[in-house]
């Protein structure tokens, strides 16, 4: 399955390759990764994979992540999981910060970065850099956390609508950080978010990007996100979000993330299991639809029709990389 892929270059020659797997969650995203990370080394050319998940950066929340487990960790070096503790903030700059880091000594070791995930606004702050952000204003949050407690779930999201709709599309109504953060950055500079990601970037520099993007079919891809979350409920995803409640408190920001938000209500009894289920199998299929939108934007995408852990989908990924890495 494998084709040569060329001996390493110097580490000091520049553009440096660089492998980005990215689509919707439940896509096989962790699976090609890993593929992609073991084809390299048996060839001489190690890779190690730079995770790309806004919930992945979390210490303790593993089974609603979908982390990479401990047996996959030691097959291939991870980066990038397990930065913050979940009452911690991570913003799209901190997480580019540790991930530029990462991928600086990944490529001092002589190895390939492949960075790995479904956050695409962390991929953009990673590649392309961001705007400079105004300092985070506290009573201005908890305004915006009072009149979301007084008018109801889905005020913020209402309220982002209209000062950034398209900000808006990409954070989840449920999601109060984020939700609370673009808002806060578009009052402050008066200009929407998404316009202001436009200026004043600072690009990652000295690598040749090779963007590869999963894209399956809708219908099968429902079905394995269905799946998996039945999977998460069953590994005890209720049992982790009491175990973060009780260390973190109900108002941890992280317990807001999907599957975890949902748990939650559970152990609050407003819903049962099977709801909870239910709502975190919609909100999951919401959540791909938009990441697919996302990165149908991202320019220079090669996109692969098919899952990553489909024997033909690796195939193809690694002649890419192999023809990558030759240039």
């Amino acid at each position: 399955m494998v084709e040569a892929v060329v001996a390493a270059p110097n580490i000091h020659e520049s553009p440096w390759p660089l492998i980005v797997v990215a689509g919707p969650t439940a896509s096989g995203k962790s699976s090609l990764a890993i593929e992609l990370a073991e084809a390299l080394m048996r060839q001489g050319r190690a890779g190690e994979i730079v995770s790309c998940d806004s919930v992945a950066v979390y210490k303790l929340m593993d089974i609603g992540s979908a982390k990479p487990t401990p047996a996959e960790r030691a097959r291939v070096a991870h980066h990038c999981i397990d930065l913050y503790w979940p009452n911690e903030p991570c913003t799209a700059g901190d997480y580019a910060r540790a991930a530029r880091t990462a991928i600086a000594a990944i490529r001092e070791c002589g190895h390939v970065p492949i960075v790995a995930g479904g956050t695409g606004l962390y991929l953009r702050a990673l590649l392309d850099g961001l705007a400079p952000a105004p300092v985070r204003d506290e009573a201005l949050r908890e305004r915006l956390r009072e009149r979301e407690a007084s008018h109801g779930p889905g005020y913020l999201h209402r309220l982002l609508r209209r000062l950034d709709a398209r900000a808006a599309e990409f954070i989840h109504a449920n999601d109060t950080p984020k939700l609370i953060r673009s808002i806060e950055v578009t009052l402050a500079a008066r200009t929407p978010q998404t316009e202001q990601w436009a200026a004043g970037r600072d690009p990652l520099r000295g690598y040749h990007v090779l963007k590869l993007g999963l894209a399956p079919e809708r219908e099968r891809l429902y079905e394995r996100i269905d799946t998996r979350c039945e999977q998460m409920f069953a590994r005890g995803l209720i049992e982790e979000t009491a175990m973060l409640r009780d260390k973190f408190g109900d108002d941890c920001r992280a317990l807001g993330s999907l599957g975890y938000a949902q748990a939650l209500a559970v152990l609050h009894g407003e819903m049962s299991e099977a709801q909870a289920l239910a709502a975190t199998q919609q909100g999951h299929r919401n959540y791909a639809k938009r990441q697919g939108t996302w990165f149908r934007r991202e320019t220079g995408m090669h996109w692969l029709h098919g899952f990553g852990d489909e024997a033909s989908i690796c195939d193809e990924a690694i002649a890419m990389a192999r023809a990558h890495l030759e240039a």
